[in-house]
């Protein structure tokens, strides 16, 4: 399925919302999350279908530790049991399955199904799927300018290329469309070096609810905007000079 405006390449989403549907539903913050993930499943499915590359996930960040332990508990079992459960399906699909975080410092039990994930999944070229969990902005940026003091790198030398090539998984685009639902106006740490010239989009939709129609309409919403990356679109610069360029 293709549509006819421009297509991002990477799409991030910050999955917000999950707690405020389980409460209007009278249940407890987990059962939105388990929705949260079905949510996830049938994203990334539209995803394949309208030719999107790159799907990342804002699944657990390096704040969320402060939630309430049941909570954190919790959330750490359903990110075992769905690696354990949809590696097959992902792996069945071509989706590599790929997790940006601070993975020391989650259980042994975790890093172990995670490596799993990526080592099963590594050569599949049918889309990415991106998991950061226990993942900040601020963190990843830390995390890379210590590997390049570790490797004795020249300060003079430390570009904008060598922190990127230092991220922790610094194969993949910058996305080009960061998505938040539940009608926060905030980035919240997530992808803070890669998204500098991201679009950005703010639903007020639930994360449980969103599906692949909201997702057209992100993209719809995307496709119809002029990218300027700091710059200005052709037809501007043509018309403060007359159309002369040097």
């Amino acid at each position: 399925m293709a549509l006819e405006n421009p297509v991002p390449r990477h799409i991030g989403i910050i999955m917000d919302g999950n707690g405020r549907w389980a409460r209007r539903r009278g249940h407890p913050a987990s059962f939105g999350h388990r929705a949260g993930v079905r949510a996830i499943k049938r994203v990334l499915e539209g995803c394949e279908q309208l030719g999107v590359n790159v799907l990342s996930v804002y699944a657990f960040s390096t704040e969320n530790w402060s939630r309430p332990r049941a909570e954190v508990r919790a959330l750490m079992r359903l990110f075992h049991e769905t690696m354990q459960r949809e590696i097959d399906e992902m792996h069945r699909r071509g989706v590599r399955i790929v997790v940006s975080g601070r993975r020391d410092e989650l259980s042994p039990r975790m890093r172990e199904r995670i490596d799993e994930a990526i080592a099963r999944t590594a050569r599949n070229t049918n889309g990415v799927l991106n998991v950061c969990l226990n993942y900040g902005g601020r963190a990843e940026i830390v995390d890379a300018v210590r590997r390049l003091v570790a490797a004795g790198a020249d300060p003079q030398k430390a570009d904008e290329a060598a922190i990127t090539a230092n991220m922790y998984n610094p194969d993949l685009p910058d996305p080009d469309l960061v998505i938040r639902t539940a009608g926060e106006r905030r980035v919240s740490n997530f992808l803070l070096w890669q998204s500098a010239y991201s679009e950005m989009l703010v639903t007020e939709t639930l994360w449980p609810d969103f599906d692949v129609d909201h997702l057209k309409a992100a993209i719809a919403d995307y496709g119809s905007r002029v990218r300027r990356f700091g710059g200005r679109p052709e037809q501007d610069l043509q018309a403060v000079d007359g159309g002369r360029r040097s």
